[in-house]
């Protein structure tokens, strides 16, 4: 398990000259890392209760985190609502089997594992050319301070980063694009350019930018809205109720709300969360289940690569 920053850094002081502002009471850490690289000192977000509250140690995103580090040459046959690895298989072999060869494959998995019939058994290739930290973390600290300068918690500007676009720039089938993946008609209600001459969503800062009006004017205010018809009370600082907002920013709150009233919970917390995870609602699928999944999965890998490869990391303390 990752250790806590304020265990074994080498040294953690106060940053010079920089005015990061966000609440006395937030659940993250603004750090600034030295060693990544020789020539430049990096910024990002750290949020404790990753390890406080166990969030490391679920199957769902350390299963992610197994395909980050592994090649497409290779995949994982995994029980889908669990994310429990059955079995690591080249992709070749896999290929070469008929599709009654593969679903008797699955169909074995259910039964040894006393699973329903509509449970989903994937055979899921690996993702390391697509999680490319080392091309998205120079770009971190810039998505950090937009956001921090439209007073959007920076936690969102890091954990989308991560997961949307961390090797280059491209565009999703569904037609998002830009390093936020921002759909053409939201870029546009979020005031970007975006015709057959402009694309401002190329454009990092504009995109952070429209990233964070969408997160700040209708993710937060929708995500508090459906808690509120749900009498859940709410925190903003904390980890569960900001992957919520995620879900909304990548699946809509329609169809967030959507699955929330199936599930029909009574409280906000981490079986929540996971509980969304497992359920299908309208347009509320394995894409929307998995999202929060690759936050988290990202958002470790990122602990573990600043935990095993800088020198320094310094504190940032909220600015008076």
């Amino acid at each position: 398990m990752y250790k806590s920053v304020n265990i074994v850094l080498i040294a953690i002081v106060a940053c010079i000259g920089l005015s990061f502002d966000h609440p006395k009471e937030a659940s993250y850490e603004l750090v600034e890392v030295v060693g990544l690289s020789d020539t430049t000192n990096y910024h990002f977000v750290q949020n404790q209760q990753l390890y406080q509250q166990g969030w490391d140690t679920l199957a769902q995103p350390n299963f992610w985190r197994t395909l980050m580090t592994m090649g497409d040459d290779s995949a994982l046959i995994n029980i889908g609502s669990t994310r429990q690895i059955i079995r690591k298989v080249a992709v070749a072999d896999w290929e070469k089997l008929s599709d009654d060869q593969k679903n008797a494959i699955r169909d074995s998995v259910k039964k040894h594992h006393n699973l329903p019939e509509e449970e989903h058994v994937y055979m899921t290739s690996g993702k390391r050319a697509f999680y490319d930290f080392e091309k998205v973390i120079p770009s971190i600290g810039r998505g950090i301070q937009v956001f921090s300068e439209n007073n959007v918690d920076p936690f969102y500007a890091q954990a989308i980063l991560l997961i949307e676009s961390p090797n280059k720039l491209q565009k999703s089938p569904v037609g998002a694009y830009g390093s936020f993946q921002l759909m053409k008609n939201v870029a546009i209600n979020m005031g970007l350019t975006v015709n057959k001459s402009t694309d401002d969503r190329k454009d990092f800062d504009k995109s952070a930018w429209a990233s964070a009006k969408l997160i700040k004017t209708i993710c937060i205010p929708e995500t508090n809205r459906i808690l509120r018809e749900k009498g859940i009370s709410y925190n903003e600082n904390d980890l569960w109720y900001k992957l919520l907002v995620l879900h909304a920013y990548h699946a809509g709150a329609g169809n967030v709300k959507a699955a929330i009233d199936v599930i029909g919970p009574e409280k906000g917390d981490m079986n929540l969360i996971t509980t969304l995870w497992r359920t299908e609602a309208g347009q509320f699928r394995n894409a929307s289940q998995n999202y929060s999944q690759l936050a988290l999965a990202s958002l470790i890998e990122l602990d573990n690569i600043i935990y095993n490869n800088c020198k320094f990391i310094y504190y940032c303390p909220a600015a008076n």
